[in-house]
């Protein structure tokens, strides 16, 4: 009986030196470091908790410099809710505007999400009503009834507007600018000086009233400026009602050649012009139509040897 004891134990101590052997002497067996470790606890995953929805709608005005390129703005309807919203229309009344304006894109407004709807801003408002800023509404119709909510606009995007194209449209009543479309250069490659030019159109016909119009100065974009001054140029050039078309031609160059530069927005090629109308000092921004735009951005491309 001893000896069958012995025999056992030698055949166990054989077995675990045979399952050690297997396995590589550098390390553990590989199911040994699949296994958790009995000194390390597992921590569960703790559940996102999100705020409950307060069950308000609220809009807020947003205008990026591609909305004011566009003639737009957009109005965020934020909805907190516990339902969608599924609008069928959206309308925004500010009283410094003749009408109600009326918004696109329509699209699902999601319980606690937002969407923005654009705006059209008209092309000739009413000039002549109060500017002071009051509070304005976005109502949106959907198939369960009607929101009408104020519009938090702490920029004043339509006071910014008002006062941008009612200076637009009293200019316009006197001259028309414009750019020319060509950008000739003093020679090709790198380096080159081109020349951007304005064209002053007085108004003219008896029944127009009679405006004197000096055109101050022009700021240069972001990518395109003045060769000879930094600052600008100051052209200080006057014409008056019945005066033939003036052709202004400033030197430009470019003010910057990294990639960002050309990738910078819609207004590379938007200039802003100071004038003095009939004593008055105003600005208006002026942007190249499109034939001259690319131009432009051809001359700035090979003036800084990309072309």
């Amino acid at each position: 009986m001893t000896a069958g004891l012995a025999l056992a134990l030698v055949a166990s101590g054989c077995a675990r030196e045979n399952d050690l052997a297997t396995h590589s002497p550098r390390g553990p067996a590989p199911d040994a470091l699949a296994s958790p470790s009995p000194a390390l606890r597992t921590i569960p995953a703790l559940p996102v908790v999100s705020a409950p929805p307060s069950g308000e709608v609220t809009a807020v005005m947003q205008q990026s410099s591609l909305d004011v390129s566009r003639g737009q703005f957009q109005v965020v309807v934020v909805n907190d809710t516990v339902r969608d919203l599924d609008p069928t229309s959206v309308s925004f009344r500010d009283p410094r505007l003749a009408r109600p304006l009326t918004g696109g894109n329509l699209r699902v407004d999601p319980s606690q999400s937002q969407r923005g709807y654009p705006f059209p801003l008209p092309a000739r408002p009413d000039c002549t009503r109060p500017r002071e800023q009051t509070v304005s509404f976005v109502t949106v119709e959907h198939r369960r009834g009607t929101v009408r909510v104020p519009v938090d606009d702490e920029t004043d995007a339509i006071g910014r507007f008002l006062a941008t194209r009612c200076q637009e449209l009293a200019l316009a009543a006197a001259v028309t600018l414009s750019w020319d479309d060509r950008v000739p250069v003093d020679r090709p490659g790198a380096g080159a000086i081109g020349t951007l030019t304005l064209l002053i159109e007085p108004r003219r016909g008896t029944a127009a009233a009679r405006h004197e119009v000096t055109i101050d100065g022009v700021n240069g974009s972001h990518l395109l400026g003045s060769a000879a001054d930094p600052s600008g140029w100051t052209p200080a050039v006057t014409v008056t009602s019945g005066d033939a078309v003036r052709r202004v031609e400033l030197p430009l160059k470019p003010t910057r050649c990294d990639d960002h530069a050309f990738m910078e927005g819609g207004n590379a090629t938007a200039f802003r012009v100071r004038f003095t109308l009939d004593g008055a000092p105003g600005e208006v921004l002026l942007r190249m139509a499109p034939a001259g735009s690319s131009a432009a951005i051809r001359f700035a491309q090979e003036s800084c040897g990309l072309g």
